[in-house]
């Protein structure tokens, strides 16, 4: 296999009078540089080289090898110059997956502040509800995830950033709109707009609810946030949804208000596997976030 020093000296050589004028430039002895041109030759199948005792020419294939090794040497340095700015950070590719509920509120900050120091590397935001976010990590898609914690997590870390309360939300003109707090016996007295049964949203209030021996009596269900929040909005129901949801839903119009006594909450972190080790950007996103005291 043809080295990099290898070609370093056919060119040198092809660019000088003599043996000794070429090992000089390349800080080796003339032995040292005819044993790496006649190991070239060897490697290439012919002579690179018409040699006479006063200088060196090139032969004809060795001439027209000149242009290619240059380029050999050319995709050579650029190669080591890109790892090396990826190890540097000073370019790179980083994907994360988010909920939209901290996509929305949380991840902005945590993007920015990763910009302003690695403006380089370029960033691709899924954001997508939890279940998906968990796999497109599981399958390698998104090194980082954003997620409610989950009793799923056969080959994936998670650390925890957060605990978030549940609360209620209402349509402006609600007749609980107005209170600081309401409890979930007063919420259980109207009709509930739910996500649908597939998500571990709709789980966790229905476990919630059978342990504390609540019935909701829901009128509507739906598969993003986004659309329980339009539907309480025209005061078909009401909801609970993730305190994550304040910003977003409160921005809609909808009245979010706080749940008093005992509470549905759950953990928010970041999700990595398990099986591979991060790249250079991402785990730098990592461990910075866990620097700025994001978590525990």
């Amino acid at each position: 296999m043809l080295s990099y020093k290898q070609l370093q000296a056919f060119v040198t050589l092809a660019q000088s009078n003599t043996f000794a004028e070429a090992a000089e430039k390349i800080h080796l002895s003339q032995p040292a540089l005819s044993s790496s041109i006649k190991k070239l030759e060897q490697q290439l199948g012919g002579e690179l080289f018409s040699r006479t005792t006063r200088k060196v020419a090139l032969s004809k294939e060795g001439a027209e090898f000149v242009p290619v090794a240059m380029r050999l040497i050319h995709d050579w340095d650029s190669s080591l110059a890109d790892m090396r700015d990826l190890f540097a950070m000073q370019r790179g590719k980083l994907t994360l997956a988010a909920m939209p509920s901290f996509a929305n509120s949380i991840l902005p900050k945590i993007v920015k502040s990763f910009h302003q120091q690695w403006h380089g590397i370029n960033l691709t935001i899924r954001d997508v509800v939890m279940e998906d976010v968990i796999n497109l990590v599981r399958v390698g898609r998104a090194e980082i995830g954003f997620s409610f914690e989950t009793e799923q997590l056969d080959g994936l870390v998670f650390k925890t950033l957060m605990t978030n309360e549940f609360i209620a939300v209402f349509a402006p003109q609600h007749p609980l709109a107005q209170r600081d707090t309401v409890s979930w016996h007063e919420i259980a007295q109207y009709h509930f707009v739910a996500m649908n049964r597939g998500s571990s949203i709709r789980l966790w209030i229905e476990q919630f609810t059978r342990q504390h021996d609540l019935r909701l009596n829901i009128v509507v269900e739906a598969n993003q946030l986004s659309t329980v929040g339009e539907f309480v909005k025209t005061d078909m129901g009401v909801s609970v949804v993730p305190g994550i949801c304040q910003q977003q839903f409160s921005q809609s119009g909808l009245a979010c208000v706080a749940i008093e006594g005992v509470n549905l909450s759950r953990k928010i972190g970041m999700l990595k596997t398990h099986r591979k080790s991060l790249s250079v950007p991402a785990k730098a996103m990592w461990e910075s976030i866990l620097e700025n005291h994001l978590g525990n």
